[in-house]
């Protein structure tokens, strides 16, 4: 079966595609995507000289901005992004101060990071639902594939043997993408994730550790194969998300069934 055919068939894409068609329009999408980009250089430059107090104003310009962006979104999309800050937090606090895999300049978690999370999601899914990426799926796909395929292999080969994390996790995206429920989503998430590890790591916000502290093996900085982590982020927030819609339902039916009884 075909990526694009993969596409077509996915009732989670589907909904993707409908979103803020009325009243936003294709544009939307485009222009969400370039201000998050432009947004998060912004963000990890400055707070490479910043103050934890700046990285605290950081943190609240970035939530006011994240509930200005899902103004136009529609509820199975904000409760996608709820969901993927949850996870992706979670696992920040997990990866960087408990394991230290890679750690931020002053050995925290940047009060920015969790809205950024949910930037970095609701990013990947407007590249998804974009004409741009439905239009031309298959090219998306190879471009993405040999991108990082290019980066994990000479990452392993002519760079000397430095970044083996970043090729596990390259094998690792490729399933994803060619079996998961909405591949362009993590080939969205690619694009957004590289842009903003590269700028980071940088600019000197945070820096992977040479030698990945859960697996012994060397990485880059970042990985080669990063996008893979985040892959994994919106996953959950697309599998969590159903499940969290339908609880919701449940409980609105309870609610309106105990005040018919009244």
């Amino acid at each position: 079966m075909s990526l694009l055919t993969t596409l077509k068939d996915s009732s989670a894409l589907r909904l993707l595609e409908s979103v803020n068609t009325l009243l936003y329009g294709r544009q939307r999408d485009y222009a969400l995507s370039g201000i998050t980009f432009i947004s998060i250089a912004l963000c990890l430059i400055l707070d490479a000289y910043s103050t934890p107090v700046f990285q605290a104003l950081l943190g609240m310009f970035a939530w006011t901005f994240l509930i200005w962006l899902l103004k136009g979104e529609c509820v199975h999309v904000r409760i996608q992004v709820v969901v993927a800050i949850i996870f992706a937090t979670i696992g920040e606090h997990f990866a960087s101060p408990y394991m230290g895999g890679y750690i931020y300049r002053f050995h925290n978690v940047p009060a920015y990071v969790p809205p950024g999370h949910g930037m970095v999601y609701l990013t990947a899914v407007a590249l998804a639902r974009s004409e741009l990426f439905l239009n031309n799926a298959i090219q998306v796909r190879n471009v993405v594939f040999a991108t990082m395929g290019g980066w994990s292999v000479w990452g392993v080969t002519v760079a000397g043997n430095y970044d083996w994390v970043g090729f596990l996790l390259f094998c690792v995206f490729v399933p994803f993408v060619l079996y998961g429920r909405s591949p362009l989503v993590y080939l969205g998430a690619f694009f957004v994730t590289t842009w903003l590890e590269i700028i980071g790591t940088a600019v000197g916000t945070w820096h992977w550790v040479p030698i990945d502290p859960l697996l012994g093996l060397p990485q880059g900085n970042p990985p080669s194969g990063v996008a893979a982590w985040y892959c994994l982020v919106d996953a959950v927030a697309l599998a969590g998300a159903p499940i969290i819609m339908e609880r919701l339902y449940r409980v609105r039916l309870l609610f309106v069934s105990k005040r018919t009884r009244q």
